[in-house]
């Protein structure tokens, strides 16, 4: 199994998308990126702990690839957004794909790269790439929210979608 870990917002909305395609075997929301060791939801969102909200993949490389996922993860985010993502603002939704080995940054940057010459966006694609660091997963309601409160995530998800529905 290969493990791939992305941040694209809220980590409520990062799951679905790849929980359900074929070769994932586990999509876990946590928090990746900081200084504090173990640190909970309350501390991630005062913005002193350094992290970001991800989700951590866990995927079998013969049935899905590394480059799969980061389609995936493109058309999940918007990438011109440094600063957060749709509503949720700020350091711990920031866009970013944190990469476990020198093969995944050299796909991810490539990717960066094709999405940017696309023109599919006016504006720079600003998403980091960064080294992956330890990953915390997060308490468990915020495991699988999209199965536990369906009403609450389509409402925390409605700005994301309309804008990947005008865009992806």
């Amino acid at each position: 199994m290969e493990r791939a870990i992305f941040a694209g917002g809220c980590f409520w909305c990062m799951v679905q998308p790849f929980e359900t395609y074929p070769g994932v075997q586990s999509v876990l929301s946590g928090y990746t990126g900081g200084h504090v060791i173990n640190p909970s939801y309350e501390e991630v969102c005062t913005g002193q702990t350094g992290h970001t909200e991800a989700v951590e993949i866990i995927y079998d490389e013969t049935q899905v690839s590394y480059q799969k996922l980061l389609e995936i993860y493109w058309a999940q985010t918007d990438p011109t957004d440094a600063f957060g993502q749709f509503q949720d603002r700020g350091d711990n939704y920031r866009p970013v794909i944190f990469y476990e080995n020198e093969q995944q940054k050299e796909l991810a940057e490539a990717s960066k790269a094709d999405l940017q010459a696309s023109g599919r966006f006016d504006a720079p694609i600003v998403t980091k790439i960064e080294p992956a660091q330890t990953f915390y997963p997060a308490e468990g309601y915020h495991q699988q929210f999209y199965k536990k409160n369906p009403l609450r995530y389509a409402l925390s998800s409605e700005l994301r979608h309309q804008f990947l529905k005008e865009h992806w």
